[in-house]
């Protein structure tokens, strides 16, 4: 039998992904306005956060109780992140589930499927910044000493598995085939987004440097927010056609956010980005706006070659990015795909939690305004 997954074809979100690169590269935009016809009947009051906050401030509680081990040291560490409200970041993507889950419901209610939904989503995306910390040899997460420096690496890999381990069962338990699949497909390509990354965009003339690296973030970023929130529509039998809008919403914030996590990387402190700055470069990544400045300042491309380990590449590279318009196309694009994310949004009933989806939108690229 055919699966109904098949019915989004993620060609279909490739195909976007490319018309809105190309829109962007090509007309080298810097004039995007962050409003959508129609958003003028959208409350601007409608906090987004405050709107799921109870059933978040209970998934640190939630997830603990989940990752319960007869193991103590791999428990502590997997545990590491959900200490706290304060210790466990802002929760985008489990606060995108549950307004999603609420802005489809006639009766506008969340039921306890989707809940535990949010906290698989929660799980999977944990395990990644785990995994990611070990690959990238970070020393700081969230404003605070990363598990592989505190527990090293052997344990921080063992606990990102083991978060996926349980994510999995819990998963499971909701006896939904098409969620399992879909979730299933996004721990796919967190893997394949993190194996595209250590490419080297600029040295492999053969690519497409622009459309590769967006491709890259879906798989990384817009994977898990696309998915999850068709998910979260899937899991209530809601017809396709609101699947395929909510997860158009999805994959355009997954986009706008990490334009904005990599426009901030140039732009922002380690204190407020919560992991040093310049991280990127210092990685070897090309990042958007590397690749934007590129065009005015072929000479990138050398340092790029060298993966920016020379001695002055990260502060040469970093005044070619502030000399050119790369922060700015950068922050067009970016809008762009908020715009995206709000018109889907748009496109379902009116109501408060509708709102919110578009207000969450919004708040993904306040920081670069």
């Amino acid at each position: 039998m055919k699966s109904a997954i098949s019915s989004l074809d993620i060609g279909v979100a490739f195909e976007r992904e490319e018309e809105a690169v190309h829109m962007a590269f090509q007309s080298a935009s810097k004039s995007t306005v962050a409003w959508v016809d129609g958003e003028d009947e959208v409350s601007a009051e409608v906090d987004p956060f405050a709107l799921v906050a109870a059933d978040v401030r209970k998934l640190n509680k939630n997830v603990k109780d989940l990752l319960g081990s007869d193991h103590p040291v791999l428990s502590t560490v997997a545990q590491y992140f959900f200490d706290s409200e304060s210790q466990g970041g802002k929760k985008i993507r489990p606060t995108m589930v549950l307004l999603t889950s609420q802005a489809c419901s006639p009766e506008n209610v969340v039921t306890p499927a989707q809940v535990r939904l949010a906290e698989i989503t929660e799980m999977i995306h944990t395990a990644s910044l785990l995994h990611d910390d070990v690959i990238d040899s970070s020393e700081t997460r969230r404003g605070r000493a990363s598990v592989n420096q505190l527990f090293g690496n052997k344990l921080a890999i063992l606990a990102g598995d083991f978060l996926l381990a349980r994510s999995s069962v819990c998963l499971a338990r909701l006896r939904n085939v098409e969620v399992i699949e879909l979730l299933a497909t996004v721990i796919e390509h967190l893997v394949k987004g993190e194996v595209m990354q250590m490419k080297n965009l600029l040295k492999n003339r053969d690519l497409n440097a622009f459309d590769y690296y967006m491709r890259k973030n879906y798989y990384k970023t817009g994977s898990l927010m696309a998915n999850s929130c068709r998910a979260t529509a899937a899991l209530e039998g809601h017809s396709l056609e609101m699947q395929q809008i909510v997860f158009d919403y999805g994959r355009a914030c997954g986009a706008a956010f990490q334009l904005v996590d990599d426009m901030l990387d140039f732009t922002s402190n380690e204190a407020d980005l919560g992991k040093p700055v310049l991280n990127d470069l210092r990685q070897g990544l090309s990042t958007a706006p590397v690749l934007f400045a590129y065009e005015a300042f072929p000479r990138i491309y050398k340092l790029a070659e060298r993966n920016y380990e020379a001695p002055g590449d990260l502060e040469e590279a970093f005044k070619y990015v502030q000399q050119s318009d790369g922060l700015e196309r950068t922050r067009d694009l970016a809008l762009q795909y908020s715009n995206a994310a709000v018109a889907a949004a748009l496109k379902l009933e009116k109501t408060v939690a509708r709102d919110g989806m578009v207000n969450l939108a919004r708040k993904i690229t306040r920081p670069i305004l």
